[in-house]
């Protein structure tokens, strides 16, 4: 069975009510905050007319990418059927298709949790990025469509620095990279880049200093960019190949810090 975050107060996403660094220190479990679905009323735009579990699923996974959720969050189904405005079983099957996403654990009892990653899902995640990610740049031989794109994302981690906000600063981190991907101009790849990300961001809760972590990946960001604008698709494959290392190295190093077993003294 999995261990469980404490509740560290309550935030503005309502149903998220336990943080990551508790979730590693502690085994309590937090009950699901009353108000949980309140903030995914502004959501309910996004089913169209017709609620379905896949449109649900979209959104708690869109949400989780974005890091409202963090790793053992216990999801409140009352509150987040009452904020999408859905049933019960839309709910339940939305918990289902996340679950076989590996982003939800179900246990029995307990209810319906943010997985957890572990140091293995950490660097299988990160192959799987090499081998996509670089990729969809590589051949690259001119100034591809989409730098736009790119672009905006990039734009939108500099106004999140600016006002100190690491959160949104990781989330354009993450647009930054659906944008790259989608330089393949695939949907498949599109759909599989977006379950991979929205895995990687249940990694990032173990960074202690997200501003650390995401900060320097800016600057890296815009190197890329300005290879792929001179039509240097290998100078940007190798970039971002060297990126992706620089970023499995710390966050398995964090989780081996996080899990170590303290040595007894005396």
């Amino acid at each position: 069975m999995s261990r469980r975050v404490p509740r560290a107060g309550r935030t503005l996403e309502g149903a998220v009510t336990e943080t990551a660094s508790g979730y590693l220190a502690s085994g309590r479990a937090a009950p699901p905050s009353p108000e949980g679905g309140r903030a995914l009323e502004a959501d309910r735009a996004l089913l169209g007319r017709t609620s379905t579990a896949e449109r649900v699923a979209d959104i708690l996974r869109t949400r989780i990418t974005e890091g409202f959720f963090p790793p053992g969050t216990r999801l409140a189904e009352d509150a987040i059927g009452a904020g999408l405005g859905v049933s019960r079983n839309t709910l339940r099957e939305a918990f289902r298709l996340l679950t076989h996403e590996r982003l939800l654990v179900h246990e029995l009892n307990r209810g319906v949790f943010v997985r957890l990653l572990t140091v293995a899902d950490v660097v299988d995640l990160y192959r799987v990025r090499k081998l996509v990610e670089c990729a969809a740049i590589r051949g690259v031989d001119r100034r591809p469509d989409g730098l736009d794109r790119l672009a905006a994302a990039v734009a939108d981690g500099e106004e999140a620095k600016a006002r100190d906000d690491w959160r949104a600063l990781g989330t354009a981190n993450m647009h930054f990279h659906q944008a790259l991907t989608a330089l393949a101009g695939s949907r498949r790849v599109d759909e599989l880049m977006a379950g991979v990300l929205a895995e990687l961001r249940l990694v990032f809760h173990v960074m202690a200093d997200p501003r650390r972590f995401h900060e320097p990946y800016l600057a890296r960001h815009h190197a890329i960019i300005a290879r792929l604008a001179d039509g240097d698709g290998p100078g940007a494959e190798r970039l971002l190949a060297e990126y992706l290392d620089t970023a499995e190295a710390q966050l398995v190093d964090a989780y081996a810090r996080k899990t170590a077993t303290p040595r007894p003294t005396g």
